[in-house]
């Protein structure tokens, strides 16, 4: 019995520190079976409290996913170093099980209450004693990385509310760029979400807690930000190929390198090469109307509806299928074009603004196209 115990307190151990390094410490997307383990664990409870399951009541439930996964992981760990260090201890001394893991417990929490005279349980409550304030300071460093990565992609995601509506669009886009003769913004606009786009398949693969984190208003999501302005970059490419800016191209191809990042880590599966001429679960009856809507905006197109639709498919093939399993997974604010959720309810299109120009009445936008 206690070599048995010995080698199951050597397993539990290991098994601890690889988890804490692959999660806190190596600069590389790596899978955490507890970081994912847990995230479905408490993202199944905390649906199970939206009682009326519609998004509003799914949004706050999932508002409290993150916090309950960082608790959850440092409860994880401490528990597992505990058992590891108790079963150690059990297996090299002739401590009974609760004095063992009593001693364990007292040295890895630092309390000191109880203690061993052999060398040998000397040893093991100093590993111990050193273990418990390493894997708390390591999570405590950890959450300024954490904060700081979500500022940087919140920022972004609040600037684009007075471009995309709330939540984002990518025809609507465009249709308030043309509409406010701002279209010469655009490039800029893709230069940011290029270099935001980079750095969260970047920070959000290192640290895939980071998707669990919420924006601060429910109808705002980095996630649907990101397809709106692939979205936006694909149509301008597709409709109007000579006026497109290169900066549109540089954020497609941005955006669906940091979705493949992302879901390499959550083992996703997608094609690498995909075919220009696959399918997609965007249908030419939405395009289509979204074309009407631009064109209504003053959106000067070079082609039609159908001979931009083959072109706005090649470049949407790359990124829909990880996208819109990523919006189930995270439970993003269902808008529109970003794919069907795990609780019931009708896309939402984006609010529209009450913005003036100067000298001049409320401009109108078209319908989003439903």
């Amino acid at each position: 019995m206690p070599y048995i115990a010995g080698a199951a307190g050597a397993v539990v151990l290991g098994l601890v520190l690889t988890s804490i390094l692959r999660t806190l410490v190596v600069p590389r997307g790596l899978y955490s079976v507890l970081v994912f383990r847990l995230w479905g664990l408490l993202r199944r409870i905390l649906r199970l409290t939206a009682v009326r399951r519609g998004y509003d009541a799914t949004d706050r439930a999932q508002t409290w996913l993150a916090p309950l996964m960082l608790i959850g992981m440092l409860g994880s760990w401490l528990g597992g170093a505990l058992l590891g260090f108790g079963l150690l201890l059990y297996a090299v001394s002739p401590l009974s099980w609760t004095t063992a893991f009593r001693e364990a417990g007292s040295s890895l929490f630092t309390l000191g209450f109880a203690g061993g005279a052999r060398l040998k349980l000397s040893v093991l409550d100093f590993l111990a004693a050193a273990t418990g304030p390493v894997l708390i300071a390591l999570q405590i460093a950890y959450l300024p990385t954490l904060y700081a990565a979500y500022n940087r992609r919140e920022l972004e995601v609040t600037l684009l509310q007075a471009r995309a509506g709330e939540p984002a669009w990518g025809p609507e886009i465009l249709a308030r760029q043309w509409l406010v003769d701002t279209e010469t913004a655009l490039p800029a606009l893709y230069r940011a979400w290029e270099r935001l786009a980079s750095d969260m398949g970047e920070s959000h693969s290192t640290y895939p807690i980071l998707l669990t984190f919420r924006s601060p208003r429910p109808h705002r999501s980095w996630l649907v930000g990101l397809i709106a302005v692939m979205d936006a970059a694909a149509l301008q490419l597709a409709l109007a190929p000579r006026l497109a800016p290169p900066e549109a191209r540089l954020a497609l191809r941005a955006g669906f390198t940091a979705l493949r990042d992302i879901a390499r880590v959550l083992r996703i599966p997608f094609d690498t090469d995909p075919s220009p001429e696959a399918s997609v679960q965007l249908t030419f009856a939405e395009f289509d109307a979204a074309v009407g809507m631009l064109e209504t905006a003053g959106f000067r197109s070079e082609r039609t509806a159908e001979e931009a639709w083959p072109h706005f498919r090649g470049w949407r093939v790359n990124y829909e299928a990880i996208a819109y399993e990523l919006c189930r997974r995270c439970d993003a604010v269902p808008a529109l074009w970003t794919g069907p959720r795990d609780f019931p309810g009708d896309p939402i299109p984006p609010r529209r603004p009450a913005d003036r120009r100067p000298g001049e009445g409320r401009p109108e936008l078209p319908p989003a196209a439903e």
